[in-house]
């Protein structure tokens, strides 16, 4: 295709020929010099919905294309698909040149943009659109041209970025219509005027009567009702008048088609006229003016316009808001104005005006005429001075300039006399002028958050005694003295890194100082109207001694600290009610000798072996005790007698030493709501204490050793939550009678059967029996159990290779709880057979308070990720990243969640590498590695908090971030995925970090923000390290969360990692082995493999070498064509297993390491006690045959010189240091489709006994042995018969190269413990013959 002129071209429709000849095409109009010539053909399919799907860009346009990145396409759409029965799309190919004024349809001036589905504005004629689109895409992260012209192509994009070809406006939506139809109208109170079909509105406080034909875009009639009168009329049936105020007022008579209508439009009606409209919300609705019919209504004194595209001159612009004579409030933030309309300081009725987000960069000198103004918010903007004009608002009381980029306290504000709230927080200010601050003698309150303060300066001695208020939040200050300012009643300095603060403490109210580095805090004098101190995570050692003097303290928050003594001053305080002292170094509490009014008490977290003996006495308010994480090992009694004063309702006890002789005392609390007693040493439950816990509505006793429930706990009537899983209970207990259970979790016991009652309690939704080996379900009890929202059972055992592969290198658990809300928004994906088989998927997705976008992502993250690195690109995760949160179309838009994508692989560049681990991650989602019994962070915390340098790039693009520490009072994430809306401040992309795996790496945790808040990464490992159920380990790490105070949503996933040098058969990794004695040289049909289904498939004779390594790879082995040829003179490669796989080869290399092995069954290939087919496991006439890897594991300080097959018949099993052990694994690094269709056509899988031991025993690191002496015999295959039969077998035979080679100075001990060896394997070959058949046991992923 030429390129002779400029101009857009729109692509063809897909009922056209790609190919179709460029006779229907037409010259562009002129455009730049430079720009390409285009053509422009019909694009529209009439009729057609599902074109939005279709790829509509054909070849020729693809080549046109690929020629420079600086072209694309750019989808057009007409009027809103959603109101328009036939939308109107086209596709126009264009440059990053190419302006919207040549993409405009024919006859219309004007093109629209769109972004996130929400705001729609015009755009100018000089603007490019590819260019934007392009821009956009490199704002979420896309950074290679060819990537983001192939993502522009993509329809899916229009969710996030679109244009319109017509504004698509919702009338309905823009006017606030109440009711609207089409009926009988009169003019006039006369009957000069005719009954005429008219469409009727009720809008706001108007009613607009217009034809039906035009409606809304012809003539309209518009009757302001405010102040007039509507009343039915007598003379005719189902008839209202409605009537406007004023004394040239028009009446309109309207007639509805039945009683209830007329009596619905007179209500309304009547309330609209007996109202005085004062306020008018036009917020989020892409104006560009003001609707006319608004001035008619005069009494408006609030206008809402935020969010809009309000121009500054023009007919309804904001030029003409002067005529709202009463007009107080008016709000024009986000308007993208540029300037500041000199119009608005003409109304000076104003009292309150928001001009904040629109891009100003001064304002005006005229501003000094808005004499009446209180309340002035300009955040948000580029300011770096004020003008000397807006000292004349001596009314002005609360000035916003937050979000500027302002150096240093505005010196106007001395003038503003009323001005008493001052916000600069998000400026640029590093000093704190406490002279200049002095001379602002009227201010108040002071908003210096998220500025750049590294000090606090006093030139003088002079007091301040007007701020009350200070918020210093989010700086960098070191050291903070605000003893001047004696009228300070609440001061916020948390997240700085203050080491020492002094305070004046007059009138000192509430301190918040957390998450610093205090080793020191001086108030002086006693703060005597202290309430609330809050001096969490800092490096105290003591309480300060004015603390312990502060008579009206009502809240001590001092956790995280490094005390190691608590005053008894402090705890026996008479007006503390809330003390918090967790994660300290408290060995002992003070004895309590007096009644307090404590009600809330954290000790978790410390080192405490007991109680005060009379705490439950003496604190008899007490509500809620936390001593979780201590060496508790008894409780204090709370009866005197038999009486029982206590309002202890929450208890939470977990992790600590407490037996069973503590349960009794539990009985002294009967108000006890939630009791956690998980992970103690309790061995029993006594019936007749749970019986009287008669209030009891959560009840946690997870990972001790019970062995029941009591079955008095059909007592708690009020049970909802029962949660014991991690013991080692056999019996279901009666709780399914309980009316107000929802949510039992019994997962990782030894249930093996479940008696139900007939009908299941209504309020049950979830019950989780995971974990359970020998429970067996049938299909009545799953029948019932169907009715539950979520029931979480085992899935049946596969004998899969990847079963076997996944379970040898990793095994995953996930544990997710809701907490104490409704629903559950945490998802998880766990994919440990991914891809070919060789590599594992893990992730987690946290959606905050939305449960729709975490199951979206759990569906489709995998699949993204699989077509990402299908295409090679180093950019893999990122772009899995970006195309997951395109992907999520509408319903990201307002909604966002955090994930991380674990993904263990071998290197792209490198197949032949081990594995390495990439992690990425949005939000605060984590990802830890455990190596070598450390913690090794991989991901990275997205959160205005932890991340300053995001909490920097939000600030310079001037988004709003709340007290709460929230994007636009939205989220506290800075990346995620979703939340399109409130781009460019919250992004898709990721923090990627690769690393390989080692042998020192043992598990991955995976977790949300709610589990890592409460779990330290250290405290996590060593809670899990010594587990060898990752479920069990899951489970464990969210019940510590919730025990520890978390009542959100909870989820976390263990993976076990087993990558280590004892699974591999390389000659490279280990000793030089090269096959067992006695193994055949002669030509061999070669036994295969398949990856993914443990099927040992045969090919037949015709199959060339070289076809079967195309299909199979490098692991499957074959001989080569010299009969008789010695095996030493041959080229052999060097041996790779599944760890360390190679790239494909077209020749096929024998490897010593695999082994055929052979077992006796039936004539019929059958076990006469099984007729069914067992998957994965395939017979060929009267053999059963695996393919396997012998992995040699060496003994401590253990050396061979040689190896018989004698050995091979006779290894010991795993828990034997003395021998050699075979580990037998099934090949993994070849494809399974190919063999699978093959055995599908040639195999019936059968089952039998001798199959099914090959899977018995389970070796430590994940391997598997055989266990009985049928497979202990190794046969070779040396000869392909013809026959389709199984292979022949020979007895083996000893290689002259396959030898060990041991050092001088071992030979002696090791042919030592050879001897030794073989003299064992002579005694137990004769039991092992008669040994009866194990059970089935298989391998498989949790």
């Amino acid at each position: 295709m030429g390129e002779a002129g400029p101009g857009p071209r729109e692509a063809p429709g897909p009922e056209e020929d790609e190919t179709a000849a460029s006779g229907g095409a037409r010259e562009g109009r002129a455009g730049p010099r430079g720009a390409i010539r285009v053509l422009k053909r019909n694009a529209k399919r009439p009729g057609s919905r599902s074109c939005l799907s279709r790829s509509r860009v054909g070849s020729r346009e693809r080549t046109w294309l690929k020629g420079d990145v600086g072209r694309g396409c750019v989808y057009v759409y007409g009027r809103d698909s959603a109101a328009v029965a036939s939308s109107d799309l086209r596709l126009v190919l264009c440059t990053v040149d190419t302006p919207a004024s040549e993409i405009c349809d024919e006859g219309r001036k004007n093109l629209f943009l769109q972004l996130h589905g929400d705001l729609v504005r015009r755009l100018e004629p000089t603007e490019k659109p590819l260019q934007i689109v392009y821009d956009y895409l490199a704002g979420l992260g896309f950074d290679d041209p060819l990537r983001m012209q192939e993502e522009a192509a993509n329809s899916d994009l229009s969710c996030m970025i679109r244009f319109y070809s017509e504004k698509p406006c919702q009338v309905e939506q823009l006017d606030r219509i109440l009711l609207s139809g089409v009926y009988n109208v009169r003019k006039g109170k006369t009957q000069l005027h005719k009954w005429a079909e008219r469409s009727v509105t009720l809008c706001g406080t108007c009613l607009i009567v217009s034809s039906v034909k035009d409606s809304h875009a012809g003539k309209m009639h518009i009757l302001p009702l405010i102040g007039g009168k509507v009343e039915e009329l007598k003379r005719r049936q189902y008839t209202l008048a409605f009537t406007s105020a004023g004394a040239q007022a028009q009446t309109y008579h309207v007639s509805f088609d039945s009683l209830a209508e007329c009596q619905r439009w007179h209500r309304r009606a009547s309330t609209v006229v007996s109202m005085r409209l004062s306020m008018v919300d036009l917020s989020c609705y892409s104006l560009e003016e003001v609707p006319e019919h608004l001035f008619y209504s005069q009494d408006i004194a609030y206008l809402n316009l935020r969010h809009n595209f309000m121009r500054s001159s023009g007919t309804g612009s904001l030029d003409s808001l002067c005529r709202f004579s009463q007009l107080k409030s008016l709000n024009l933030s986000n308007n993208r104005l540029g300037e500041f309309p000199v119009s608005l300081c003409e109304i000076s009725t104003l009292t309150e005006l928001n001009i904040s987000c629109n891009g100003l960069r001064y304002l005006p000198s005229q501003i000094g005429k808005l004499l009446n103004l209180q309340t002035f918010w300009l955040d948000g903007n580029f300011l770096t001075s004020l003008p000397e004009e807006l000292g004349n608002l001596q009314q002005l009381s609360c000035l916003g300039l937050s979000f500027n980029n302002f150096c240093e306290l505005p010196a106007i504000c001395e003038k503003l006399v009323a001005l008493d709230k001052l916000a600069l927080a998000g400026n640029l200010l590093e000093t704190l002028d406490l002279a200049v601050l002095n001379h602002m003698s009227h201010i108040k309150s002071v908003d210096l958050r998220l500025n750049n303060l590294k000090r606090a300066a006093a030139d003088t001695l002079e007091g301040n005694k007007s701020v009350t208020y200070m918020d210093l939040r989010d700086n960098q200050m070191t050291d903070l003295d605000l003893s001047s300012l004696s009228s300070l009643e609440q001061l916020h300095c948390e997240r700085n890194k203050l080491k020492e603060l002094t305070l004046s403490g007059f009138s000192l109210r509430a301190l918040y100082a957390n998450s610093n580095c205090l080793t020191a805090v001086n108030i002086y004098p006693v703060p005597g109207q202290l309430t609330c101190l809050e001096l969490s995570h800092n490096q105290l050692q003591c309480i300060p001694d004015w603390a312990c003097e502060a008579k009206k303290l009502e809240v001590l928050d001092v956790s995280y600290n490094l005390l190691v003594e608590l005053p008894l001053r402090i705890l026996s305080s008479l007006s503390l009610r809330k003390l918090m002292v967790g994660h300290n170094h408290l060995h002992s509490l003070p004895p309590l000798l007096e009644h307090i009014p404590l009600e809330v008490l954290d000790l978790q977290h410390n080192l405490l072996t007991k109680l005060p003996e009379t705490l439950f006495l003496k604190a008899l308010n007490l509500r809620y005790l936390n001593a979780s994480a201590n060496s508790l090992e008894s409780l204090p009694s709370a009866c005197v007698g038999e009486e029982s004063l206590s309002m202890l309702q929450l208890l939470y006890l977990t992790n600590n030493n407490l037996t069973d002789q503590c349960i009794p005392v539990l009985v002294g609390h009967p108000n006890l709501r939630i009791l956690h007693l998980a992970n103690n040493n309790l061995h029993t439950f006594p019936a007749s204490k749970l019986s009287k816990l008669e209030h009891l509505e959560e009840l946690n006793l997870s990972g001790n050793k019970l062995k029941t429930i009591p079955t008095t706990v059909a007592n708690c009537k009020l049970l909802h939550t029962l949660i014991a899983h991690s013991n080692e209970i056999s019996i279901f207990p009666e709780i399914l009678h309980l009316p107000r259970i929802q949510f039992v979790d019994l997962s990782c016991n030894e249930l093996t059967e479940i008696l139900i009652p007939e009908a299941l309690p209504g309020a049950l939704q979830e019950l989780d029996l995971s974990g359970n080996t020998n429970l067996v379900l049938e299909h009545k009890i799953l029948d019932i159990f169907s009715h539950i929202t979520t029931l979480k059972i085992d899935a049946k055992p596969s004998l899969t290779a990847d079963s076997a592969l996944t379970s040898s290198f990793w095994s995953h658990g996930v544990a997710e709880m809701a907490g104490q809300r409704n629903k559950l928004c945490v998802s998880s994906l766990a994919l440990g057979s991914f891809a070919e088989g060789l590599e594992a998927v893990y992730g987690m997705f946290d959606g905050d308070k939305n449960e729709e976008l975490p199951r979206l992502l759990q569906c489709t993250m995998a699949d993204v990720l699989l077509e990402e690195v299908q295409q090679s690109d180093t950019m893999f995760m990122s772009n899995t990243f970006f195309v997951s949160h395109r992907k999520l179309g509408m319903a990201g838009q307002k909604l966002g969640s955090s994930a991380v994508l674990c993904y263990i692989h071998h290197e792209v560049a490198d197949p032949a590498s081990n594995f390495s681990l990439t992690v990425a991650n949005v939000g605060t989602c984590q990802a830890i590695l455990c190596r070598s019994g450390k913690p090794l962070p991989l991901s990275k915390v997205f959160s205005l908090e932890q991340c300053p340098e995001e909490a920097r790039r939000v600030k310079e693009q001037k988004a709003i971030i709340t007290e709460d520490n929230k994007v636009n009072g939205v989220t506290c994430c800075t990346r995620m995925l979703g939340c399109t809306y409130l781009h460019p401040w919250i992004l898709p992309k990721p923090h990627v970090n690769s690393i390989p795996l080692t042998v020192q790496d043992e598990l991955l945790l995976l977790g949300n923000k709610a589990l890592w808040e409460h779990l330290s990464y250290e405290e996590a490992i060593s809670a899990v390290r010594h587990l060898h159920d990752p479920l069990a380990a899951a489970k464990k790490l969210c019940t510590l969360a919730q025990s520890y105070g978390c009542q959100d949503n909870v989820g976390a996933m263990v993976v076990c990692l087993n990558i280590s040098e004892d699974n591999c058969t390389c000659e490279m990794h280990g000793l030089t082995l090269t096959g067992p004695g006695g193994f055949s040289s002669a030509t061999t049909k070669p036994a295969t493999p398949s990856s993914s289904s443990g099927i040992a498939s045969e090919f037949s004779s015709e199959l060339s070498a070289s076809e079967v390594s195309s299909e199979v790879g490098s692991t499957a082995s074959d001989e080569h064509s010299a009969v008789g040829l010695d095996s030493s003179l041959l080229p052999r490669q060097e041996r790779r297993c599944s760890l360390h796989p190679v790239p494909p080869s077209s020749i096929f290399q024998r490897q010593p390491s695999s082994a055929t092995f052979s077992s006796n069954q039936s004539d019929n290939g059958l076990d006469s006690d099984d007729e069914q087919p067992v998957e994965g496991v395939m017979t060929n006439g009267s053999k059963v045959e695996v393919e396997v890897d012998i992995h040699c594991c060496k003994g401590k300080g253990l050396e061979f010189e040689c190896l018989t097959a004698e050995y091979s018949s006779s290894a010991p099993g795993p828990e034997d240091d003395s021998g050699l052990i075979f580990i037998i694994r099934r090949q993994n690094s070849v494809n399974s489709n190919t063999v699978q269709r093959g055995v599908k056509e040639k195999c019936e899988l059968q089952k039998s006994l001798s199959t099914c031991c090959l899977y018995g025993k389970k070796l430590s690191n994940g391997s598997i042995v055989p266990l009985e002496e049928s497979l202990n015999l190794i046969e070779v295959a040396t000869e392909a018969p013809k026959k389709k039969t199984g292979y022949f077998a020979a007895p083996s035979q000893m290689e002259p190269e396959d030898q060990f080679v041991v050092p001088p100075d071992l030979e002696e001990e090791v042919k030592e413990q050879m001897k030794q060896h073989q003299e064992n394997g002579a005694h137990q070959e004769p039991k092992e013959e008669h040994a009866p058949s194990l059970p089935d046991e298989f391998d498989t992923a949790l």
